[in-house]
């Protein structure tokens, strides 16, 4: 059955509703639903100041995803070269006039909201790539010469964005960028090789960067040599993850969050109170969730008849699964602190909407899986 129809027919708007993934869904405000009820607990069993926000966020992000993934996905791939070349414009715009937090200049004041160009820019990036490999043809991806423009596609922003400085963004734009090339066909040679190339330059790369970020470094490798300095978030993370034991303390009874041990326990260390309370179970629930979200994008993807879908839908699961790994990772000790929030759960108005809309193009890719899309 052709999802192409006449755009002015209410049949058609029926058809698109039918297609839309109602388990992703679920799954999604189950997510969100986790993180309505950390923050109610990392506010003291109070809605505000945290948890009422969040709520109103996720409704505004989830009617955006509804209006999102119901667009003609012909039209996001016309715009994709467009809605690049606005993301790179708000990056420049923040290293010129951006508002400054945490020793960071990330955001544009706009009045009522603090917004973060970096985290719309990583859904502009897989964006403008897919639209690059479907207007060339994946059966050309291995020519070394058609590598040029994904190249620039990526370099563009991961610079501004080191400019910030937020060194954990660029990596997750490059990594995002790396599996969408892999997907697109790119010889595995040319990844052997760019990672022989980057732990050679490990070495360098360490004179550049930042004295923070060298001690985030130092810290990982060992949180014992400063336990109240620089280790001490991580070595609090790990006091209270380890407490939950496997049923938790029970909800609002976590010592560590609840006496001001736990630093950022709303944005950076939401896990860590989340299993503090609830314990091993609790963290083996966040983790489902994810396995499945993760699931059903792998699934869209391979399912789509169109090189943009499948590379779009790809790219964009990468994205969020990116965010979970590094997020639960880091508080747990396995990679050193970069300040990534846990999407949907996490507090933050910019990262929320950019991961609602990115579920939105997602599902929009599995109700258009079966377009054709002419190359352009």
């Amino acid at each position: 059955m052709n999802s192409l129809r006449n755009l002015t027919d209410p049949h058609d708007w029926l058809y698109r509703l039918k297609q839309i993934n109602v388990g992703l869904l679920f799954l999604i405000c189950a997510f969100g639903g986790i993180g309505v009820a950390a923050l109610y607990s990392a506010g003291n069993g109070n809605l505000d100041p945290w948890a009422s926000n969040h709520i109103m966020r996720f409704g505004i992000g989830f009617a955006a995803l509804l209006v999102v993934c119901l667009i003609d996905i012909r039209i996001w791939y016309r715009l994709s070269y467009p809605i690049y070349i606005i993301g790179l414009i708000l990056l420049v715009i923040v290293e010129i006039k951006g508002h400054t937090g945490m020793g960071a200049q990330r955001w544009i004041d706009l009045g009522v909201m603090k917004l973060q160009p970096s985290e719309l820019m990583k859904i502009a990036v897989v964006m403008a790539l897919a639209r690059y490999y479907q207007s060339i043809g994946v059966e050309d991806s291995k020519r070394l010469s058609l590598l040029i423009v994904p190249a620039i596609l990526v370099a563009l922003p991961v610079g501004l964005v080191l400019l910030q400085p937020d060194l954990g963004t660029a990596l997750m734009i490059c990594m995002a960028a790396a599996s969408i090339l892999f997907m697109a066909g790119v010889t595995i040679w040319l990844f052997i090789g760019g990672i022989i190339a980057v732990v050679s330059a490990i070495p360098v790369a360490w004179q550049f960067l930042h004295d923070y970020q060298k001690q985030r470094v130092l810290t990982f490798l060992e949180p014992e040599r400063d336990p109240l300095g620089a280790g001490y978030h991580i070595t609090q993370s790990k006091i209270a993850i380890g407490s939950g034991g496997i049923e938790g303390k029970g909800f609002l009874q976590g010592t560590q969050s609840h006496l001001n041990f736990l630093p950022e326990k709303q944005t950076d260390f939401i896990f860590t109170l989340w299993v503090e309370e609830t314990g091993f179970m609790g963290g083996l629930l966040v983790l489902g969730l994810l396995l499945l979200i993760f699931a059903y994008g792998y699934w869209i993807s391979f399912h789509c008849k169109h090189a943009y879908g499948r590379i779009l839908a790809l790219g964009l699961t990468v994205n969020f699964s990116l965010y979970a790994f590094i997020n639960i990772s880091m508080v747990m000790g396995l990679i050193p602190v970069v300040g990534a929030p846990l999407p949907l759960v996490s507090y933050g108005g910019t990262a929320m909407l950019a991961s609602m809309i990115g579920f939105g193009l997602i599902i929009c890719c599995n109700v258009y899986r079966d377009s054709k899309l002419v190359r352009m």
